[in-house]
């Protein structure tokens, strides 16, 4: 087995890219290469090449005098976050739909059951409720929107509880009904938030 070769830029990129969407590094935030540099043990050149890719990325916007500083997003980070999360959650449901199977189905509703049970403030349902959604996102069958789903839940600040619209999506993926799944999703994101 051979390891991929990962450039020193890459590995900033990547790093830096993960401060921003867990909000660690603030939208409007300045940055410095010589702190980053330092930070991540490696010299100012690849933090130079990282901080280009992420300002074409979008992340990242370089001002002449100021340098770089984190991008805000025009609707602020919790709207925007939803937004995204809304439409690939709808995706992955849609997906899902045509190739979940009994035991993702049981999981699905034993998971709903549990969360339909807890008390309003009981800590156990934040992760009951990622649990919730990444057997969705499994069912999708799509390595790409995995992966992207995991640095959307890394952004999300809270947890509502919505255990009774899970039951709608679980109806519709259990009929097999894409155009269905997607819509509950979509409504059950955009109307709890962060559910």
């Amino acid at each position: 087995m051979t390891t991929a070769y990962v450039s020193k830029t890459d590995l900033v990129v990547a790093l830096v890219r993960e401060l921003i969407v867990t909000g660690e590094l603030a939208a409007g935030q300045q940055l410095r290469q010589r702190d980053l540099a330092r930070r991540f043990g490696v010299s100012q050149t690849p933090v130079r090449e990282a901080m280009r890719r992420l300002e074409s990325e979008g992340l990242l916007q370089c001002d002449t005098h100021r340098g770089f500083t984190v991008r805000t997003s025009a609707d602020g980070p919790v709207r925007e976050s939803c937004q995204i999360r809304a439409a690939l959650e709808s995706v992955a449901a849609s997906l899902a739909a045509g190739k979940i199977d009994a035991d993702g189905l049981a999981r699905l509703g034993e998971l709903n059951d549990r969360m339909r049970a807890l008390a309003d403030d009981d800590p156990a349902y934040p992760d009951l409720n990622r649990e919730f959604h990444f057997i969705v996102y499994e069912y999708a069958g799509s390595p790409l929107l995995l992966s992207l789903m995991r640095l959307v839940w890394a952004s999300l600040r809270g947890s509502q509880r919505a255990a009774c619209q899970h039951d709608g999506i679980v109806a519709a993926l259990r009929a097999g009904d894409g155009e269905a799944a997607a819509v509950r999703t979509r409504e059950h994101i955009v109307g709890t938030s962060a559910g």
